[in-house]
């Protein structure tokens, strides 16, 4: 496979492979790298970048790369809103946990959000996504309280509340 791509050069210190949202593959390389070492490093990842391409291309089928108007988003709020308040009541009480506020956001690239004050947000697009994904959401949100990391304590409360929390996060296309 012949893989085009960009390289930016900059003042960082390693090589870094991503994909954009539109299939744009970027290389972002140290100013001191050779171009044959870039070279060997794209071919060494050329797997990785194939699954990205596939990956990216799922992303834009996704409700969350999806633009709505005023009136549909405003809707969506609304309905989100509904779904996802008494998923955060049921689980704050399991989980042991309380949340600051909750508010529905119009975020596309990324489902939820738990700041430092304990405040969750989630995006209005949550709502056009299955009940169980959701969930996984809510939870994953509300295991932010607890831990402010992505560890394995962090892991291990949400597992405990939810034993199929892979399963149901893979039901989320982004």
């Amino acid at each position: 496979m012949e893989i085009e791509y960009e390289i930016i050069r900059s003042n960082r210190r390693t090589l870094g492979i991503s994909v954009t949202a539109d299939g744009k593959i970027l290389v972002r390389a140290p100013k001191f790298l050779s171009e044959e070492i870039i070279v060997q490093q794209v071919e060494k990842s050329e797997n990785w970048i194939k699954k990205a391409l596939e990956r990216s291309k799922t992303r834009k089928k996704s409700p969350m790369n999806t633009d709505f108007d005023p009136k549909t988003v405003a809707a969506l709020k609304k309905k989100t809103l509904k779904i996802v308040i008494p998923m955060v009541e049921k689980f704050s009480k399991l989980m042991k946990v309380s949340p600051t506020g909750v508010k529905i956001t119009s975020a596309k690239t990324r489902y939820g959000s738990c700041n430092g004050e304990n405040s969750i947000c989630f995006s209005f697009r949550l709502s056009l996504f299955p009940a169980e994904a959701v969930e996984a959401v809510v939870v994953h949100e509300l295991a932010h309280i607890k831990h402010k990391n992505h560890g394995k304590n962090f892991y291990a409360c949400i597992y405990k509340v939810l034993p199929d929390y892979d399963e149901r996060k893979r039901r989320l296309i982004l």
